[in-house]
């Protein structure tokens, strides 16, 4: 079982995929193409386009907006009959200086991407672009580009991580009120939680009304975050004033908003403002919220599994003395503890190496979901009787979390935590958006306090161990129980194996009940050589060992499998994209956004529950929203950004947008009144 352990680490592979590209236009500066994220069009489906140029050393060219000098690119489309394409959907720029000059400029290789839709499904795309590179010097170019898209099945390209990470980078619709003073003073109101993970900020105007080279100080003031411009000319705060907003938290990672500030009153005295950086001041209250989330996770339903395992902790309890009773008890605690840090540890690390990762992260792996269910299966098998833990491999794979002593009670608070992070608790969001931007030892005390929250129940037992003396004696009725919490493993076992289903598809749950097999015969073969001796019980000690060894050899199948379906969007909803919530608020239309997971057991409640209530789907016809679907089931960075926007770092979250009103965030655990109380709707 050491192998599955060690394979909870793993991460899927990407399948590789091809693309049309067209001639390159080059020269010594610079080399432009026209791409595409799809080989195939089909009609009526949008897909991407987009100018690529990749710069020459010490080259730059210029955004939307140059600054102080430049012209921006300009790419246009012949008119084909049928054919469909919209403006520049501009990445955020950096600040260059040239001299006294500030300028707003890309560098290295920039993707300039429009949307195109094709009437017909075949694209002919014939596109001519114009842009500006500059050096010491400043020379136009330009070029013609063609690229003929057959009909058919759209599917990813070799280019499409060129449009996720120019997407990771393009600004969306800011849900938060934002307003503009006289003396340049730009405002922005959000929840409290999140404007304190702010670290720095910087504005990027559309227009030529701000001094792009002066210095913008940032503070902030509870739900409030202020960032000083300096007007290049006198500043009618009537005219509003609209740009690109870019926050970054403690670690780097930035998010880009569309604003457009509406007129506001210069704020007189009131409260000092805190100083960005002092997280020390919101320490005491994320502590808090970790602690409280943590506790609330023991509810959640993603648990219910593990309670098996501290059902029998605690049997196995009934009639030992204190000192023991209060040992187990903080060794189970130890273990949620050290599980919850080397979580936080994990997000942290891949933070720092620019990766999109939230809550639940790793069962985003399909190797990793395989590995959780032969885990808990293998801990299923020995509830039922077909091993007994001791003998040679009482201390490896799930059997640690079935040993008696010590050992085993710190395993089976590992296994919680595992078995926990598909769930989202309430105030979990806040602490962990939170810990996210803390310096590391303090972001490790969230998670700490998240992991003393979820063993409080248990630590109790530390602090009171005589509560152990009113549990029955031991029994009969403990093999019983035993038995019977196998069940529970088993279930969790067919809720993973279908959460695969839609990572993997078909071939990969196949290769995971081939695992599941032979992880069964490995039972057996065990169970077997514990009531044998000699060459007998060597024979079955090696037949486990093979039997786990090709287990592990299926892994890499798994990894490989074409995704399977996407998440099932359920009568009356669209899959979510940022193009169009950003249309629909547009038009005015009321719009809710669910963000989901299939491995996410408290958002499949939610949806069960509560919006597929009939009284709350009633409303929303009745209201005319539309229900657009996110599925973060498979790494997803346009919904890990739109997840960070809303100081959330996992699923569920849920936002309604309605005509005229700031955006509202739901409950992460919903009821249909609750729902319909947002919706203004009398409670059921």
């Amino acid at each position: 079982m050491k192998l599955l352990l060690l394979g909870l680490c793993l991460i899927g592979l990407a399948l590789p995929a091809w693309a049309l590209e067209s001639a390159p236009v080059s020269s010594k500066r610079a080399t432009a193409t026209l791409v595409t994220d799809t080989d195939q069009a089909a009609p009526g489906t949008p897909f991407h386009a987009g100018l690529r140029l990749r710069l020459a050393p010490g080259w730059h060219t210029y955004w939307q907006n140059p600054g102080d000098a430049g012209l921006p690119p300009e790419l246009s489309f012949d008119a084909a009959p049928g054919l469909r394409t919209g403006a520049i959907k501009w990445p955020a720029p950096e600040i260059l200086t040239e001299g006294s000059l500030t300028i707003f400029a890309y560098t290295g290789d920039v993707l300039l991407p429009v949307i195109v839709t094709s009437v017909t499904g075949a694209a002919t795309l014939r596109a001519h672009a114009t842009w500006l590179v500059c050096e010491k010097v400043c020379v136009p170019e330009e070029g013609d580009f063609a690229i003929d898209l057959p009909a058919g099945t759209p599917s990813p390209s070799a280019q499409t991580p060129l449009f996720t990470a120019a997407t990771a980078h393009t600004p969306i619709s800011s849900p938060y009120e934002t307003h503009i003073a006289a003396d340049g003073t730009l405002t922005l109101i959000a929840d409290p939680a999140l404007v304190a993970t702010v670290r720095s900020a910087g504005f990027f105007p559309l227009g030529q009304t701000i001094d792009p080279g002066a210095p913008q100080p940032l503070s902030i003031d509870g739900g409030r975050l202020r960032i000083k411009l300096t007007p290049a000319a006198p500043l009618d705060p009537a005219a509003g004033l609209a740009g690109v907003l870019v926050l970054r938290d403690g670690i780097g990672s930035a998010s880009y908003l569309d604003i457009a500030a509406t007129p506001a009153v210069v704020p007189g005295a009131g409260p000092a403002l805190i100083p960005v950086g002092d997280i020390a001041q919101t320490l005491p209250q994320l502590l808090a919220l970790a602690l409280l989330g943590g506790l609330i996770l023991n509810l959640m339903p993603c648990v219910f599994p593990i309670l098996a395992m501290k059902a029998m902790a605690i049997a196995r309890m009934s009639g030992q003395d204190s000192a023991s009773v209060r040992a187990h008890a903080l060794s189970y605690t130890a273990g949620v503890v050290l599980a919850f840090m080397t979580l936080g540890a994990a997000l942290l690390a891949l933070r720092l190496a620019g990766q999109a990762a939230g809550w639940g992260f790793q069962f985003q792996s399909p190797v990793f979901v395989v590995l959780t269910a032969w885990l808990l299966f293998g801990v299923g098998l020995n509830l039922s009787g077909v091993f007994a833990v001791g003998g040679n491999i009482a201390g490896t794979g799930q059997s640690l979390a079935g040993r008696g002593g010590h050992v085993g009670s710190f395993f089976t608070g590992l296994l919680a935590v595992v078995v926990a992070t598909p769930c989202t608790a309430p105030f979990m969001g806040a602490a962990i958006a939170g810990a996210m931007v803390a310096p590391p030892a303090q972001m490790l005390a969230v998670f700490a306090a998240m992991g003393l929250g979820l063993a409080a129940p248990y630590a109790l037992l530390a602090v009171m161990p005589r509560m152990a003396r009113a549990l029955p004696r031991p029994g009969a009725w403990m093999d019983l129980l035993k038995e019977l919490l196998a069940f529970p493993m088993y279930a969790a076992v067919v809720w993973l194996l279908s959460v695969l289903s839609q990572q993997a598809g078909s071939d990969g749950v196949v290769a995971a009940l081939g695992g599941l097999a032979l992880l069964g015969f490995a039972g057996w073969a065990i169970g077997r050589s514990q009531r044998g001796s000699g060459f007998g019980r060597r024979l079955g000690q090696g037949a486990a060992l093979a039997g786990i060894v090709a287990a592990g050899l299926l892994l890499p199948s798994i990894s490989s499998a074409p995704a399977g379906a996407a998440h099932a969007v359920t009568e009356g909803t669209e899959p979510f994209t940022a193009a169009r919530l950003a249309q629909l608020r547009a038009e005015g239309r009321p719009v809710f956004v669910n963000m989901t997971a299939a491995w996410c057991v408290s958002c499949l409640v939610n949806e069960r529950v509560a919006l597929g209530a009939a009284t709350v789907k009633a409303a929303f016809q009745a209201h005319n929203i539309v229900y657009l679907k996110g599925n973060w089931t498979q790494r997803d960075p346009v919904i890990s950004a739109f997840l960070r926007e809303y100081g959330r770092d996992g699923v569920p979250l849920y936002v309604l947008y309605l005509p005229g009103q700031a955006p509202r965030v739901l409950p992460q655990i919903l009821t249909p009144g609750i729902v319909l109380a947002h919706l203004d709707e009398p409670r059921a």
